[in-house]
């Protein structure tokens, strides 16, 4: 097993979660951060839902491909249907 799922509860954007992790008595520390990065499309020319999709996807790609290089990204959450960011884990690198 590769991955534990570890609730945090109040969790919010820009904040590091530390996590600490003892297995078979050696213990391993994790930073965890989360960052939400805009979602909506504020393109009133187009009406197209795929295109509008493809727009977010790559300005998102691009969000990720220039972050941090010490953060490794982990997760990209679902955004609600409305939302006009979305967010993503990142876990810090060794």
């Amino acid at each position: 097993m590769r991955e534990l799922c570890i609730p945090l509860p109040d969790f919010l954007d820009q904040q590091i979660a530390n996590v600490e992790v003892t297995i078979n008595g050696e213990k391993r520390k994790y930073n965890f951060r989360v960052e939400s990065f805009l979602w909506e499309v504020n393109d009133e020319s187009t009406t197209d839902e795929n295109l509008r999709l493809e727009k977010r996807i790559n300005r998102l790609k691009q969000n990720i491909e220039s972050y941090d290089n010490n953060w490794r990204l982990v997760q990209i959450f679902k955004p609600a249907k409305e939302s006009k960011h979305i967010q993503v884990l990142f876990r810090q690198k060794m």
